[in-house]
């Protein structure tokens, strides 16, 4: 029996530091432009996961507690459309499925767990079928294994019908840039820096890296539309230490168990030096790459 995979997600934790992923979507959700009739994939749909708190009479993308799969489940309840997520980590799909529930749109989106690098070899996800691909916060650790980014882009294109388009926004070159730096420092000053990055859950590529994947390495689809952003984001109300032990999870589980405390200690110390805004509190400086691709 294979053994099963470490769940790194709560989504109690991303609500507590992680809250303004799904809830700064806004432009990536006026690229998806949602219909009601789409069959629409998401992929890593837990990075779209925010407060289980929903108003059915919501419609805007940009609801301070909204869902933004529950968003787009309200389009489709218009229509014939349907929403189908997948996620890695079990427990967001259970958070994902309850708010489903709660909202009556059980109907409309539906969920499960499943590595979005496995798409091409799943029965239940037919070729062809979706007219949009849709992901939200989540490539940049789908990507992080070089070897599945090739198998990851084939998948996406295999499952979108002709003409469909695969819209995403994760995290561009330069992304948390101050925080890396003082992970890398920190962790690898005790285990070393090759080995550092070895265990580093992120990948950030820019626009050139996307476009040369999609239409040269993959091919088949054609980017219509790419950019990427310096999105200053305000740390949420766990702080940095809450984004810390979250989001750099991976990097400390590399240490011995006695020197995890101390590390996270001195990474959030400088952290909040670094990341100080002049009237309190914290400034990430995310780098959001977003892009439209269509399928050819």
């Amino acid at each position: 029996m294979a053994a099963q995979k470490q769940d790194n997600w709560s989504s109690e934790a991303y609500q507590n530091s992680a809250s303004f992923v799904p809830k700064l979507a806004t432009k990536v959700m006026q690229w998806l432009d949602p219909q009601k009739d789409d069959v629409i994939l998401d992929l890593g749909c837990g990075g779209t996961l925010s407060s289980p708190r929903y108003s059915t009479q919501q419609s805007t993308y940009h609801h301070p507690d909204g869902v933004l799969d529950l968003q787009i489940g309200q389009v489709l309840s218009q229509g014939s459309g349907t929403l189908h997520g997948i996620d890695g980590s079990p427990a967001m799909i259970e958070a994902s499925k309850k708010a489903t529930a709660e909202t009556g749109l059980q109907g409309k989106c539906t969920f499960e767990v499943l590595d979005a690098t496995e798409l091409l070899s799943h029965p239940s996800l037919p070729n062809g079928t979706f007219t949009k691909v849709f992901s939200n916060a989540a490539m940049h650790w789908i990507l992080r294994p070089p070897a599945r980014r090739e198998t990851f882009f084939r998948g996406v294109r295999d499952a979108l019908a002709p003409g469909g388009r695969f819209v995403f926004e994760m995290g561009g070159l330069g992304n948390v840039c101050e925080v890396r730096a003082a992970l890398l420092s920190a962790i690898g000053r005790r285990i070393g820096l090759a080995k550092t990055l070895e265990v580093e859950p992120w990948f950030f590529p820019d626009e050139k890296w996307a476009r040369e994947m999609v239409e040269v390495t993959v091919g088949g689809m054609e980017v219509e539309r790419v950019e990427r952003e310096w999105r200053p984001t305000d740390a949420d109300t766990g702080g940095i230490e809450g984004w810390v032990r979250l989001m750099a999870k991976q990097f400390f589980e590399a240490l011995p168990e006695g020197e995890r405390e101390g590390c996270i200690r001195e990474v959030v110390d400088v952290l909040e030096v670094v990341c100080a805004k002049p009237g309190g509190g914290y400034m990430f400086s995310y780098v959001r790459l977003r892009a439209v691709v269509r399928k050819v």
